[in-house]
């Protein structure tokens, strides 16, 4: 499920504050979209539960 694109554009990384932008999660795992920091110093990935982003630094994959 996508999430408004309004929404997108107030969305902001707790972390850094850096724009957030909405990516597919691999299909074959519990994982659904996600939400990825766009900052090239931070790059956390926010999970989307039932179409609610969880913006919780303790909720956040690391990046690779």
């Amino acid at each position: 499920m996508a999430l408004e694109a309004g929404l997108l554009q107030i969305l902001a990384c707790p972390a850094c504050h850096s724009a957030l932008e909405e990516q597919d999660g691999a299909q074959d795992s519990e994982q659904g979209n996600e939400l990825v920091c766009t900052g090239q110093d931070c790059g956390l990935a926010y999970p989307v539960r039932d179409g609610i982003p969880v913006l919780l630094v303790d909720e956040a994959r690391r990046p690779l």
